[in-house]
């Protein structure tokens, strides 16, 4: 059977060279009991791929059991792909099969398998290394013959540093690849699958199949499409419902695509000013905010023993000393300013009366001594109490002879 064939048969649409490489592959790889990891992004159509090798493989009269990994919650995966015993958890009130005892004999497709718990990793790694597993609750090793294809969007070496995915099963895993291109990487399939879905939608809602004028084509060829194959189809599919018109223009096409997936172009680089510095890390940042203040403090300095030396200040000096002060307060001023301001040189009015400064009041800082504080309670106490030291004591919540210790600890009066 050609590959035209099998697309027909499978329903694969696109004549990309990527497309027909991957179905090669796993025709290539179907006769054989050798693992297959099938990666691409969300979208791309990977599904088809585990039934293909599975009908052309001896195991094709066997079961075919498809598992999404990321769909099953954690606290029950176990008990899904392996099974368990009666008893073994709340609410398993008898023995369960788990898929890989179902489907000995057939193929499993382990759909989203980066979403495995690394726990369950463990268990999978010894069904593809030795053929056995057990059972959640029971200790009997059980034998299982099946094939194993598993798929996924993730980028399974990053998870493998991240710590998330075991490197040992990924091997396991990744005996054979196969890797389904993006749909942006297949633009010349992008308005062969929109001319099949157009027509299977106009079969379906009975009307007439929506087409495309040149601009509307070009729009559909030059979008990103981040969600691939998946998202044509739910974009074909609204179209063919919402638009009374059956030719579809280029504006009417923009008005279903998403701002997300514009076509993504480089972007052309302007270089950088004399004055824009970059920063590779949080060092960096840091040390150049050091030195920014090191240096803002050094001009202040300077300003104050100038104008405390300086007692008639020149008209250049004048202007130092406002450019400093600008140089100081200008992100803060541009902060907090409704609009820009123009800045106007400070002037120093040494002539002013200073008999009209008034002193100010001297801040004392509060002490923080445990002992300060505790004459300063005794002394309130007896104060409150009029010096009697029994309903003293009793409101400082000690005896009265702990408190007559303490006054003469402290030489209270």
């Amino acid at each position: 059977m050609d590959v035209q064939e099998i697309k027909q048969r499978f329903g694969i649409i696109g004549n990309s060279p990527g497309l027909h490489r991957a179905i090669e592959v796993a025709v290539q790889v179907a006769p054989t009991d050798l693992s297959v990891l099938i990666t691409g992004e969300s979208g791309t159509g990977k599904e088809s791929f585990p039934q293909i090798i599975h009908q052309f493989s001896a195991r094709k009269h066997g079961k075919y059991i498809a598992v999404n990994c990321g769909a099953i919650p954690e606290g029950t995966i176990d008990s899904e792909l392996f099974g368990h015993e009666k008893g073994a958890f709340t609410g398993a009130l008898a023995d369960r099969k788990g898929y890989f005892e179902e489907a000995d004999g057939g193929t499993i497709f382990l759909d989203e398998i980066g979403e495995l718990p690394l726990s369950t990793q463990v268990r999978l790694l010894r069904v593809l290394e030795a053929g056995e597993f057990m059972k959640v609750g029971s200790s009997k090793v059980l034998k299982t013959n099946v094939r194993v294809v598993a798929a996924t969007n993730v980028d399974i070496p990053v998870a493998i540093e991240g710590g998330k995915f075991r490197e040992d099963l990924y091997y396991r895993l990744n005996t054979v690849p196969i890797r389904m291109l993006p749909l942006r990487d297949r633009r010349e399939d992008i308005f062969i699958l929109f001319r099949k879905f157009a027509l299977d939608f106009a079969e379906r809602y009975r009307m007439p199949p929506v087409r495309l004028d040149e601009e509307a084509r070009h729009v559909l060829e030059t979008y990103h499409w981040p969600g691939n194959v998946r998202q044509l189809k739910n974009i074909t599919e609204q179209i063919s419902i919402i638009e009374q018109e059956r030719n579809i223009s280029g504006a009417a096409m923009r008005g279903y695509l998403p701002a997300g997936g514009a076509s993504q172009l480089p972007a052309i680089y302007q270089g950088r000013g004399v004055d824009e510095k970059t920063f590779n890390s949080e060092r960096e940042i840091l040390y150049q905010v050091l030195f920014d203040m090191k240096k803002d403090m050094h001009d202040l300095k300077k300003l104050v023993v100038d104008l405390m030396h300086d007692q008639t200040p020149s008209t250049e000096t004048r202007a130092e000393h406002a450019q400093i002060i600008r140089n100081l307060y200008q992100k803060e001023a541009s902060a907090y300013a409704p609009e820009p301001t123009v800045n106007k040189p400070v002037q120093f009015d040494h002539s002013a009366d200073r008999a009209d400064i008034q002193d100010t009041e001297e801040f004392v800082e509060e002490s923080l001594s445990l002992e300060d504080k505790e004459i300063e309670l005794i002394r309130k106490a007896l104060d409150k109490h009029k010096g009697k030291r029994k309903y003293a004591a009793q409101e400082l919540g000690i005896s009265e002879r702990t408190l007559y210790r303490k006054i003469k600890e402290y030489d209270i009066e």
